[in-house]
């Protein structure tokens, strides 16, 4: 399998190749829900540097506070990464955990909303359907980084994993579930819901709703994939991401009853 494109002595690899590709796809579709929403689309590409280095930061201290099991058996846990300083800025070693990366965006956003005297939730709105665009694209380069797979499986639609990124106690066994392309479909179909619901219940949405539900229905698909997950993140016993997700899915169930529950009078 090809790593990437090579242009000179540069290799372009296939997982940032997409990653980009992701980023810059959600950031267009979300440019274009701005116009929709009376914006000034420009406002994406204000937004685009600070949303990204700040997501990318929280998304790589959730991998050093939260290492998956690939991780552990390198001996790459966060007692090393606090021992070895450096390495917490080496992108290349270890990885990122998407909890952070939302955490990390969100505080962006917070503060860019303050300072320019915009409505966060506005913003959050806008942005939602990219953001499920930009995570279906990007899902697609752990294919050619052999991650992000599940349990194994002789399904007709099963993937081969070289024997080099199979975890410990799973050497013998060759294919597993292409949990990547599973989170990757599931998210295309957020995308076109997050679309519809936006113009199907305008008027009836509330400012905030359609971010709310992206965080739902992302979260839940993330729950019930982490059920197929081999390479988990493990605190005190705890799937962490797992529950994270669970907890996230939750609190939007509830915060969208109360935002449309009917109240009486007596």
């Amino acid at each position: 399998m090809m790593d990437g494109i090579t242009l000179g002595p540069l290799l372009l690899r296939w997982n940032g190749l997409l990653l980009v590709l992701g980023i810059a796809a959600g950031a267009l579709l979300a440019a274009r829900e701005a116009k929709r929403h009376s914006y000034d689309p420009e406002i994406i590409y204000y937004l685009f540097l600070p949303l990204t280095v700040w997501g990318l930061i929280g998304a790589r201290l959730w991998h050093i506070l939260t290492p998956p099991l690939s991780s552990v058996q390198l001996g790459l846990t966060t007692q090393y990464y606090l021992s070895h300083p450096l390495d917490v800025i080496a992108a290349w070693i270890g990885g990122f955990g998407l909890p952070g990366a939302w955490v990390g965006g969100s505080i962006a956003l917070l503060y860019f909303a303050r300072r320019n005297e915009f409505g966060f939730w506005e913003l959050a709105d806008i942005l939602a359907p990219g953001l499920a665009l930009a995570q279906a694209i990007g899902r697609i380069g752990n294919y050619f980084n052999q991650e992000l797979y599940g349990l194994p499986t002789n399904l007709p639609w099963k993937i081969f994993i070289e024997p080099a990124y199979r975890l410990t106690g799973f050497e013998s066994i060759n294919t597993y579930h292409p949990l990547f392309a599973y989170e990757s479909i599931l998210s295309f179909a957020n995308v076109i819901f997050l679309l519809w619901l936006a113009r199907r219940f305008v008027g009836i949405l509330k400012i905030g709703d359609l971010f709310l539900a992206y965080l739902g229905i992302y979260s839940l698909i993330r729950f019930f994939l982490e059920f197929l997950r081999l390479d988990i993140a493990l605190v005190n016993g705890f799937n962490i991401n797992q529950t994270f997700f669970g907890i996230v899915f939750v609190c939007t169930i509830i915060s969208l009853y109360l935002r449309h529950r009917t109240v009486h009078k007596l």
